[in-house]
């Protein structure tokens, strides 16, 4: 079954230094897909769930940084931004006592500050609004429920440097492999034996530096052959492994390629659920709030909105909840009793526990029917594999899937909540930590 779901080709980033180099295979709205799907994926199984999901994408627009005139215009047309901009100030008193009640952590899995969007629990200041996000996107059966958004995770910064060269091939279907010019975009470690096929599907990537704090990100990466060089459309600014971690080489949304993605190691039987937020691609044709100008159709910590935007977010769907836009942080409502959800597998008793605990950001649009999470691929591995040898079944499922973890993430989205006042000096929502701040790196 293929899916005409189209890709976006993302903003053109600040361009690095020629001594950085990044790769990424993907665009910026899902891992492998628009919908982050992996056109790649297969399975040995003929279970519905287990049945290959591909899908076929279509080149969109290259997204442009706002103008100063959108940005003056959000000022009066993005009612959320200026709540955002007013929130409160956080509560910082009820983070005292929570700060080390964790044990020590490895910063390669993971990754940035305690007080890191991607780190920091839902608060017990959190205000809620159901989402109403949809378990089957524009009525199709087919659509994808979840898939996997794949971000290309490279942490190896002893692995010999490979330049990543500009290549304009993005998600026309043209052969990645090959740059389009003798522009250098980044210098990376990357070890000998990994490969970034080409393909028309969303892969953010995101290397560690040999002084093993900067952080490149890139979208989206090849690298073909063994040894090989790499390609990617464009380099973003780079981050520090130990800050706040929030920008990166998401383009729907201009957020982190390595924040919030389910990595190798995590979900693992017998686990409680990562502790940390997720990152989430959704179809923002059918389940964002209307918005225009494009300054309007993000709201903190999102940097940006497709290009696209003001004319298509919200346009194939019923009226979303105001502040339900690109960035838009979602979680289960602290009320819910998770334990009355009726949920049937580990991976999905894990899954809610974490997003009512920790949520979930929406980083970009699938541009089509379905719902994703980001997970790692990698040298270390990939996290669809570990997730099959664990449990028995594949993590990529479809709507119409009548299996026991198909049917649990269908009940966890409908159980979606906006955490409507999530704020820079208010993450989560504020107020008391629902769990203990991850240990100070």
């Amino acid at each position: 079954m293929k899916l005409d779901i189209p890709f976006r080709t993302l903003a053109l980033g600040p361009v690095l230094a020629s001594s950085l180099l990044i790769v990424a295979c993907g665009g910026g709205g899902g891992s492998e897909s628009s919908t982050g799907v992996a056109a790649e994926t297969t399975v040995a199984d003929t279970t519905e769930t287990d049945v290959a999901i591909e899908t076929e994408a279509i080149e969109r627009p290259a997204d442009e940084s706002l103008t100063v005139e959108e940005a003056t215009a959000a000022a009066a047309s993005n009612p959320q931004a200026l709540a955002d901009a007013a929130a409160v100030p956080a509560e910082t008193a009820s983070l005292e006592g929570r700060e080390t009640a964790q044990a020590a952590r490895d910063v390669l899995k993971q990754p940035f500050s305690n007080r890191s969007i991607w780190n920091m629990p839902i608060g017990s200041g959190a205000s809620y609004v159901h989402a109403r996000i949809s378990t089957q996107p524009r009525g199709d059966t087919w659509a994808p429920m979840p898939a996997a958004e794949r971000d290309h995770i490279v942490l190896k910064p002893t692995s010999p440097r490979v330049n990543v060269y500009h290549s304009t091939a993005g998600w026309s279907g043209r052969n990645r492999c090959s740059a389009t010019s003798s522009r250098v975009l980044a210098n990376v470690p990357i070890p000998h034996g990994y490969i970034a096929p080409t393909a028309r599907t969303n892969d953010s990537a995101a290397f560690l530096m040999p002084d093993r704090r900067t952080v490149v990100q890139t979208q989206p990466v090849a690298r073909c052959s063994a040894g090989s060089h790499a390609t990617s459309w464009t380099a973003f600014p780079t981050v520090d492994l130990y800050g706040d971690g929030i920008a990166g080489a998401h383009g729907g949304s201009g957020l982190s390629a390595l924040g919030g993605t389910l990595r190798v190691g995590e979900m693992r039987p017998g686990a409680q659920g990562p502790r940390h937020a997720l990152k989430m691609v959704i179809d923002a044709a059918t389940e964002l709030r209307v918005c225009s100008p494009r300054a309007a159709c993000f709201r903190w910590p999102a940097r940006n909105a497709d290009s696209y935007a003001a004319t298509l977010y919200g346009r194939r769907g019923t009226d979303a909840p105001a502040g339900l836009l690109m960035g838009a942080l979602l979680a289960i409502n602290k009320s819910t009793n998770v334990a009355s959800m009726g949920l049937e597998t580990q991976p999905g008793r894990q899954l809610a526990w974490t997003l009512q605990n920790y949520g979930a950001y929406i980083v970009d649009d699938t541009h089509g029917a379905g719902l994703s999470f980001a997970v790692e691929v990698g040298p270390d591995g990939k996290f669809e594999d570990q997730f099959k040898k664990d449990y028995g079944f594949n993590f990529a499922a479809r709507s119409r899937d009548n299996t026991a973890w198909a049917r649990d993430v269908k009940r966890i989205v409908s159980a979606l909540h906006l955490v409507s006042n999530n704020a820079a000096n208010r993450v989560g929502g504020g107020g008391t930590p629902r769990q203990s701040l991850a240990a100070a790196l």
